[in-house]
Formats: C-alpha cells, structure tokens, sequence
C-alpha cells in the first residue's frame, strides 16, 4: 500500500475530514481502515524536507516512508 495526498476541493459523501492547526485533511471511507491512528508530519531534517507518516497500523515500512504493509 502506498500513501497518495493530492488537493482538492471537493468533498464526496462519506468522506471524514480532520483539521488541525488550521489544515484540513480529507480521508476517504475506505482508506480511513487503514489510516486509523495514524500521524501526519513535517519534517525538515538531514535526509529531505517532507511529510513522515507514523502508522500504528503498519507490520513494515519502507525505508522512503511513501508505502507500507499490513
């Protein structure tokens, strides 16, 4: 499986949106499974600027961070 976040501005129904800091976040119903728990950063460190995603759901990662099993 692999983490896909696009832009949009179109809500389609059932879709659950979270917001922090002033950011919304839209998730789909099916992909909101697996992402249950999961958590959204920034990073900025050594090895690149970009969002790091903590899944508690995930048995392995990538070692990219971009995709994960079950």
């Amino acid at each position: 499986m692999t983490y896909n976040m696009n832009f949009d501005d179109t809500l389609k129904s059932g879709d659950e949106v979270f917001e922090d800091k002033g950011i919304r976040i839209v998730v789909d119903p099916k992909s909101l499974l697996y992402l249950l728990g999961t958590t959204l950063d920034f990073s900025e460190g050594l090895s690149g600027k970009g969002f790091y995603f903590d899944n508690p759901n995930a048995s392995r990662t990538c070692s990219c961070g971009e995709s994960f099993s079950l």
